[in-house]
């Protein structure tokens, strides 16, 4: 009895030898139908294999899970849930040329699970961040086989930061996070971000590759005032009596405040007015105003020297009643010199006669 138990564990070495160090080069391969299987866990499966044409060998076919079912040289494999996540499938024949030597194929098999959760965060960071600095996005997938094969693409908005893969083989599903770097600017105050989780399955996969997205998280960030508009000139020069409007407009996040400062003599206002408008302006409005911007980031400073030149006078004629007495005066004037000139004739003509 021992003896016929030693012969049948020798032999059952020797077969299970010759299955698993079978020649997968050999001229003859079995042929599998489809060539690959991508199956979700879980779901049913099926293929086929047809060893060569002409065996009359021994042929088989080795699985862990499902049922066999020979016609000919071919044999159908089935299962009705695959619950492994490592499935080996072989089908084999004894090549009687080649000593009795095993040629067989393995089928490529990928079982694989949608991720389960994907969550997107700020890495040690809540509240409010700043322009300029660094900080980490990250992304968390749970629970997804292989992860081999997943790709995590970081959004933001609807523009690509960047995509990052697993250097795992694990079959099983795993937790698995990717982190991404980013720097910060204004432009970024407010925007969302979001990651996505994809398997990438290839060739006898799901034709729409399965996608899990995560939340939508917003970013708060704080930058200094900045003018909305060019600053105003250094010097601005005007006439009395017209208008002039100073503005130092800017944003922020925080919100800036803004404070005026002008001649002693001149109002100014304060607190969040941006502008300051002149308008009639007078030679008394003239001088330095300086606005300053003001967040708890920085303070931003402008100054404008004002000239308000004094308005010009129309040239001016002397009044009618001046021509007229000059006018009367130049007569008078003539008149007596013909007086004059007249006695002297008189004169002469009557020392003449005398």
């Amino acid at each position: 009895m021992f003896f016929h138990f030693i012969l049948l564990v020798v032999s059952l070495m020797g077969f299970l030898r010759g299955v698993f160090d079978c020649d997968e080069n050999c001229a003859e391969k079995p042929v599998f139908s489809p060539s690959r299987l991508v199956l979700m866990f879980g779901d049913p499966s099926s293929t086929t294999c047809t060893v060569c044409e002409k065996c009359t060998n021994e042929f088989g076919f080795e699985n862990s899970v499902g049922n066999n079912t020979v016609n000919g040289t071919t044999i159908t494999w089935q299962a009705g849930s695959v619950t492994e996540w490592d499935l080996p499938l072989m089908c084999y024949y004894e090549d009687v040329q080649q000593n009795d030597t095993q040629c067989c194929t393995r089928l490529l098999v990928t079982v694989y699970k949608p991720p389960e959760n994907v969550s997107i965060r700020f890495v040690d960071h809540t509240g409010p961040m700043y322009e300029g600095r660094q900080y980490t996005l990250q992304c968390t997938v749970q629970d997804v086989a292989p992860v081999e094969n997943l790709t995590v693409t970081f959004y933001r908005e609807h523009t690509i930061l960047g995509q990052l893969q697993s250097n795992k083989t694990t079959r099983k599903p795993v937790a698995e996070i990717f982190p991404l770097n980013i720097t910060l600017s204004k432009e970024d105050d407010g925007l969302q971000y979001w990651c996505e989780a994809k398997l990438e399955l290839g060739p006898g996969g799901p034709q729409s590759p399965p996608v899990v997205k995560s939340q939508n998280i917003t970013a708060t960030v704080y930058y200094k005032p900045r003018l909305v508009r060019p600053p105003p000139p250094y010097q601005i020069t005007i006439t009395e009596g017209e208008s002039l409007l100073l503005d130092c407009s800017s944003v922020g996040n925080p919100s800036p405040s803004y404070t005026w400062t002008g001649p002693s003599d001149t109002p100014s206002p304060s607190g969040n007015n941006s502008m300051l408008f002149f308008k009639s302006a007078t030679p008394a409005d003239g001088g330095n105003y300086t606005c300053s911007v003001s967040n708890h980031l920085a303070t931003l400073t402008m100054t404008s020297t004002v000239v308000v030149k004094d308005r010009m006078l129309p040239s001016t004629r002397l009044p009618s009643t001046t021509t007229q007495a000059t006018t009367t005066a130049s007569s008078k004037s003539t008149s007596s010199i013909l007086i004059h000139r007249f006695i002297m004739c008189c004169m002469l003509l009557f020392s003449a006669l005398v």
